[in-house]
């Protein structure tokens, strides 16, 4: 299987507001960005959808290297996801995106990797700016 990382991040001005996501994806020398903005949601929504498009991006079963700064995303996808599974999503947050990630995720491999935000990273940096440039773009155009 071919070997995919996946950097993302998500931004809202305001929680709900404006937000936007941005995910690069790699694979060898190959670089794809995808963002968009939204009116009305929250970062931790921005953050999430910016892996499950990054996942619809991808045509066949890969291994795929999330990085991402949240640590709700993180950790929902390395340890949380089986037992909200489980427990049918009860008092769960963001079911919908959540029921979008299982299924956009299904044929992979995952492992999530947290970085530490606004820490040089270069990728989650560009995807940081790209992210909340989106979502500013969207806010003044209305």
């Amino acid at each position: 299987m071919k070997h995919i990382k996946i950097y993302t991040d998500g931004s809202s001005l305001g929680n709900p507001g404006f937000g936007g996501y941005c995910a690069i994806l790699k694979y060898k020398d190959e670089e794809k960005i995808i963002s968009e903005a939204f009116k009305d949601v929250t970062n931790n929504q921005m953050e999430l959808l910016a892996v499950i498009e990054a996942l619809k991006t991808i045509k066949e079963p890969c291994n795929v290297e999330i990085y991402s700064d949240s640590t709700y995303v993180v950790k929902a996808v390395n340890e949380w996801l089986t037992g909200w599974v489980k427990k049918n999503f009860k008092n769960v947050k963001n079911i919908d995106l959540w029921k979008q990630y299982l299924e956009v995720s299904k044929s992979h491999t995952i492992q999530a990797n947290w970085v530490k935000a606004h820490n040089g990273h270069p990728e989650n940096e560009r995807c940081d700016t790209i992210a909340r440039d989106v979502a500013t773009k969207l806010k003044e155009g209305l």
